[in-house]
């Protein structure tokens, strides 16, 4: 895998995942939250960092999977790269 796939999933990801958080937080207060019905005892930065992280990791998951399913092989993909098609 290309440094240039990587890029295309982890970058818009990255700023998905940020907008995702700032919406996400301005609704739920870290207070708010509960893990399996008790409370999470972690700082509001701790829990900020945890949330963004795995929102950023859902997103890649979703960027992934869009280059996945794309028609063809990921060595198509990258042929295409090289010749400069993308």
């Amino acid at each position: 895998m290309t440094v240039r796939i990587l890029m295309w999933i982890l970058w818009p990801s990255f700023l998905v995942a940020g907008v995702a958080e700032g919406i996400l937080f301005t609704v739920v207060s870290p207070e708010d939250l509960s893990f399996f019905g008790h409370p999470i005892e972690a700082s509001h930065h701790a829990i900020y960092t945890i949330g963004f992280f795995i929102l950023w990791l859902l997103c890649a998951l979703s960027s992934a999977l869009s280059i996945f399913i794309l028609p063809g092989s990921l060595s198509d993909l990258e042929e295409k790269i090289d010749r400069g098609s993308f």
